[in-house]
């Protein structure tokens, strides 16, 4: 009996001190929750040409996308080249023994040879606007491309005994005809000599050069991706006015003027920023976007109204 009660007196102590462990447990403040660590961010790519570190908006996108993937821009370029052609049949077959001997006159950059991989290496280095010094140090790589049915077409110039000349504008220092003219070889080109190949390094003029061959050679055709390959007259610093020229000219595209597409750069960028080679800039950006939805236009529109007498 004295056993049994001791138990109980042990147990009723035990139980005791279970309750005062969790009453001051429960007096205690709750400890604090601790969350887990945020996953650490991903360090992006300086801003190297202006565009976001990931280059996901890159404004060159699409344009160098179409250019590497289309089958259209492909297609654009055989169509050029058969219409070319088309034109160098007609002109045989009125051609007399007494009359100038017959020629093509042709730019080279997009129009006969492409710079894609350029384009595509500004892309890779975050870059958004033509960049001048990557393109000099780019050229003497010869990584250029011919175009879809070019050779082809000069080839058969040849074999026809039509001359073709190449008028060009480039300047990447005292090597810049050499490097021309190996590229042109390279690729297996016909009529690639002193004779036939122009590089233009202090102007952007070509109405010079072709006005002389002219004068000796009954040219068939012009070829360029720019309008400024074709007439001088191109060379204005107007969206508008350079679309009202092309207009006058409509009659001739496909027969005297053959164009090539390049959505990339020209003088049609020079339109828009009275420049060919703007600085990437964010105002620059801004530009751009006033381009595609119509607002560089009207603001090119008013600043011409405002600056007409009595404005």
């Amino acid at each position: 009996m004295k056993r049994h009660l001791m138990m109980i007196a042990a147990s009723i102590v035990a139980l005791s001190t279970t309750a005062s462990l969790v009453s001051a447990a429960s007096n205690q403040p709750a400890a604090p929750v601790q969350k887990p660590a945020a996953p650490a961010q991903p360090v992006k790519a300086p801003n190297a040409g202006g565009s976001k570190g990931d280059g996901l908006h890159n404004i060159l996108n699409v344009a160098v996308a179409w250019k590497r993937s289309a089958a259209e821009y492909k297609a654009l370029y055989h169509q050029a080249f058969n219409m070319a052609r088309l034109q160098v049949d007609l002109a045989l077959a009125s051609h007399k023994p007494n009359d100038k001997p017959l020629a093509i006159i042709t730019d080279l950059d997009d129009t006969l040879i492409l710079p894609i991989n350029y384009w595509g290496s500004l892309i890779e280095n975050n870059k958004e606007f033509f960049d001048d010094a990557n393109w000099d140090k780019w050229i003497p790589q010869y990584e250029m491309v011919v175009a879809p049915g070019a050779l082809e077409f000069l080839q058969y110039c040849k074999e026809k005994g039509v001359e073709v000349f190449y008028v060009s504008n480039r300047d990447q220092g005292p090597n810049t005809y050499s490097y021309a003219m190996t590229q042109l070889k390279k690729l297996n080109f016909p009529y690639v000599d002193e004779a036939h190949l122009t590089v233009n390094r202090e102007t952007s003029n070509k109405e010079t050069r072709q006005t002389e061959i002219a004068q000796k050679y009954n040219v068939i055709s012009y070829l360029g991706d720019n309008l400024n390959d074709f007439r001088r007259v191109y060379y204005v610093k107007d969206v508008a006015e350079r679309a009202k020229l092309m207009e006058q000219d409509k009659d001739l595209y496909g027969s005297k003027f053959i164009l090539m597409p390049n959505p990339t750069d020209g003088h049609w960028v020079r339109a828009i920023f009275g420049d060919s080679e703007p600085p990437a800039t964010d105002e620059n950006r801004e530009i751009w976007k006033k381009a595609a939805t119509g607002a560089a236009l009207k603001q090119q529109e008013q600043e011409k109204i405002q600056k007409l007498p009595g404005s």
